[in-house]
């Protein structure tokens, strides 16, 4: 798989720079989060979580939580506990406003770590979610490794990931917005046009569907699945541990 980083031309790692780019975006990310998808990104959020409901997961963590959208959501699981773990500091402190107003802090913590080097024990969550974060591992077996370290027998593992609708009209509309429309607006009210040039960049080369389901089984996960949705801009990845 081709490494794509925010920017192919700086000798930094991708990990350090996606840190970068996230601690530049923080403050708009939400709102262009909203903006960029139509709002739609709320439904498939909704949907993540709603594949877990069969488990009851006490204990959950979300890996790459960024503004904490997802591990908030969780929380429609009535959960003892909720962890996200983010690479970018000001996403967090993002996240950690939204918790706070919301009076949700006795319910979610939010921690800076390493996706690929997770500060947690074996065995330690019933369930693991993932939204939009896997694309941004640097290395992206590791980082599935981990989560099948951290996740107890029996969890199970929800991640959303963006991929490639495949049928006419939609694939045509869909490239060209996302290659022409979303980097544009993205940048301009960001003010980090890197960051939407990376989003397709990395979309395009990301290892989808049965690709994808290849790394969970490496890892060890077993019914490893893929549900598409809204036309194949987004995949749903479930599996058990």
């Amino acid at each position: 798989m081709k490494e794509i980083k925010p920017d192919q031309t700086a000798a930094t790692s991708k990990k350090q720079q996606v840190e970068e780019m996230f601690n530049s975006i923080a403050p708009r990310y939400d709102f262009l989060n909203r903006f960029l998808s139509l709002g739609i990104d709320r439904g498939w959020r909704k949907k993540a979580i709603r594949s877990l409901e069969d488990i009851k997961p006490r204990f959950i963590l979300d890996v790459a939580t960024g503004t904490a959208d997802l591990a908030i959501e969780a929380l429609k699981l009535n959960p003892t506990k909720v962890t996200g773990v983010d690479i970018s500091a000001l996403m967090l402190k993002v996240g950690e406003d939204k918790i706070k107003a919301q009076k949700l802090t006795d319910k979610i913590e939010l921690v800076k770590g390493d996706s690929e080097h997770l500060l947690f024990d074996n065995n330690t969550f019933d369930a693991i979610t993932v939204a939009f974060g896997v694309r941004n591992f640097e290395h992206l077996q590791k980082g599935i490794d981990e989560m099948y370290r951290v996740l107890r027998p029996g969890g199970k593992i929800a991640v959303l990931e963006f991929s490639k609708p495949k049928s006419f009209p939609f694939k045509q509309i869909y490239n060209f917005y996302f290659s022409a429309i979303l980097p544009t607006w993205g940048g301009l009210i960001s003010n980090n046009k890197s960051a939407y040039t990376y989003l397709p960049e990395s979309v395009q080369h990301f290892p989808e569907g049965a690709e994808f389901i290849a790394y969970l089984n490496q890892a060890g996960f077993k019914e490893a699945k893929s549900n598409t949705l809204t036309f194949g801009i987004c995949s749903l990845y479930t599996a058990i541990k």
